[in-house]
């Protein structure tokens, strides 16, 4: 789960991945056991077998009342119609876009060439980027493909949009996505940007962007919908609004917002950093000081937040970073660090040698 994540809350924790496997075998086994009883040897061949249900004897009160009959009547035969669904399909059935995407980038990312491509894009295309980032791992691991693609799309991208990216792709959306943007990202670039005749302060992304996200970068010229980068683990991000619950749970990383925030910034953070500019001054009511910290960036710092800043402004032409780049020396004062109380104290300690005194 997300809290056993911390080291130290894994320690209270003594059960194992092995147990739970081990627990849902047993389960089986009592289950063939039953059926065994029954002369069956399959659930399959319990369905429709209403002459092994017995109504129990001894009760009282109002389950006295129940008329359980409908339950006891014969359904009929065996090859009627039944209700039974032997096998469950856990995925509904996805465009073919992502398909076409992975079909057309493989070969030039495999032979080590740089391509461009583009697409259409709608509600209905979902997981895009999902599959061209699942073959690039199996092919390639963790190393970079010798390729390169850029893509660029053009509507409304469906669910998760970029989910699973890896290195070596850039995708570039104009006009809006929904929830679940980049989850699982662990490399490539992804850059939203609104229509050319949108002049006004733009939804671009929906929730729970960049949900457990390791690597890679992501840049949206707009606003972006509750728990904006929830468990990212270490992508970098720029956002130019966010909801409420945003860098919930997150562990490593960097994320900058460059407009309003929602309550409750940085719920259960146990690393990474934010950096959201502030200029009315107004951010520590939307924190919980228990848990987060707000700080005044340090020099080099502000010198790291400049270069990812210019790199959403290269990336998507973002009116809004222009205006903030071109008065960097009054915008720059205007930031603010959110951070991990236990984290920062952990790092001071470390520095000024405290840590390694009660460690010694």
């Amino acid at each position: 789960g997300i809290a056993t994540q911390n080291p130290e809350l894994r320690k209270k924790f003594t059960g194992t991945p092995e147990m739970v496997a081990r627990y849902l075998l047993l389960v089986a086994e009592d289950v063939r056991l039953l059926l065994a009883r029954l002369g069956l040897r399959t659930l399959g061949e319990a369905v429709g077998r209403s002459d092994l249900l017995v109504r129990k004897d001894g009760i009282g009160g109002r389950a006295a009342s129940l008329d359980l009959s409908p339950l006891l009547e014969d359904p009929g035969a065996p090859g009627d119609a039944r209700s039974f669904t032997g096998a469950l399909v856990l995925q509904s059935p996805r465009s073919d876009l992502g398909d076409r995407l992975c079909n057309d980038a493989m070969p030039a990312l495999r032979e080590g060439r740089s391509i461009e491509l583009a697409y259409p894009i709608t509600t209905s295309d979902r997981t895009v980027g999902a599959r061209l980032g699942g073959a690039i791992g199996y092919e390639f691991g963790s190393t970079k493909p010798p390729g390169s693609v850029a893509v660029r799309f053009t509507g409304s991208a469906g669910q998760s949009f970029g989910a699973f990216l890896a290195d070596g792709v850039n995708l570039a959306l104009t006009g809006e996505a929904n929830d679940y943007v980049c989850k699982g990202m662990a490399g490539g670039r992804v850059a939203i940007c609104p229509p050319g005749n949108d002049w006004g302060d733009p939804y671009l992304a929906g929730n729970t962007v960049l949900y457990g996200a390791t690597g890679g970068s992501l840049f949206i010229a707009g606003r972006a919908g509750e728990r904006f980068a929830v468990r990212n683990s270490g992508a970098v991000a720029v956002v130019e609004g966010v909801g409420d619950h945003a860098c919930e749970y997150m562990t490593a990383g960097a994320v900058v917002i460059l407009g309003p925030t929602g309550i409750n910034l940085g719920a259960g953070m146990s690393g990474g950093e934010a950096y959201v500019y502030d200029p009315e001054g107004c951010l520590a009511s939307s924190l919980n000081p228990q848990l987060v910290g707000l700080y005044d960036p340090a020099a080099g710092q502000l010198e790291s937040l400049r270069r990812v800043i210019e790199r959403h402004l290269e990336a998507t032409g973002s009116s809004v970073t222009r205006g903030i780049l071109d008065d960097w020396q009054v915008a720059s004062g205007a930031f603010r660090r959110v951070a991990p109380v236990a984290e920062v104290a952990r790092l001071e300690a470390l520095f000024d040698g405290t840590a390694v005194d009660a460690a010694a």
